[in-house]
């Protein structure tokens, strides 16, 4: 008779604690406007600002940021992939952020924003199931040479930019 309330009790608390693991999924997760999407294709993005040669470093950059996230697959072709991935740089904007003490028409460091519209295409379909803005930023200080400088403080602009992009339509915010 002892043993009965016990294994009343065990019961119950099993039954209370079982359901909290109900909606837990193994796995990758996916947003609901990215669902039956597993590769993705990148093609090369479309270059608008003066700054040349970004886009193969942007575009880099965000397929290493795709594969280190590991939620979708780089497609290597554009028949293979069940989305396309259409971007474009769209600004490079250097704002002065620090004055060179003494000399207030000098600047000493700059914030830069890099912006990429993109947009990710269903290829079943061909609706647009994501189109948005992504901005990375950094700054960099000046050594001599500003445009120079600006140029190798790229990679760090894309690198943000992309792990911003990749959040978006990886994990849905």
């Amino acid at each position: 008779m002892r043993l009965k309330p016990r294994r009343i009790f065990v019961a119950a608390l099993l039954c209370l604690l079982l359901p909290g693991c109900a909606g837990y999924r193994l796995g990758a997760i996916q947003p609901h406007f990215m669902e039956g999407i597993h590769s993705i294709a990148v093609p090369t993005f479309r270059n608008e600002t003066l700054i040349p040669g970004i886009e193969v470093l942007c575009t880099d950059t965000v397929i290493r940021q795709i594969q280190e996230d590991g939620t979708y697959k780089v497609s290597s072709s554009l028949e293979s992939a069940d989305a396309v991935l259409e971007a474009e740089i769209a600004r490079v904007i250097r704002r002065p952020s620090r004055t060179v003490i003494g000399d207030v028409q000098a600047t000493q460091q700059f914030d830069m924003t890099l912006v990429i519209h993109y947009k990710i295409i269903r290829k079943a379909t061909g609706e647009t199931v994501d189109d948005k803005n992504a901005s990375g930023a950094t700054t960099f200080f000046v050594s001599g040479d500003v445009n120079q400088d600006q140029i190798q403080a790229i990679p760090l602009a894309a690198e943000s930019c992309a792990t911003q992009m990749v959040t978006e339509f990886g994990e849905g915010w």
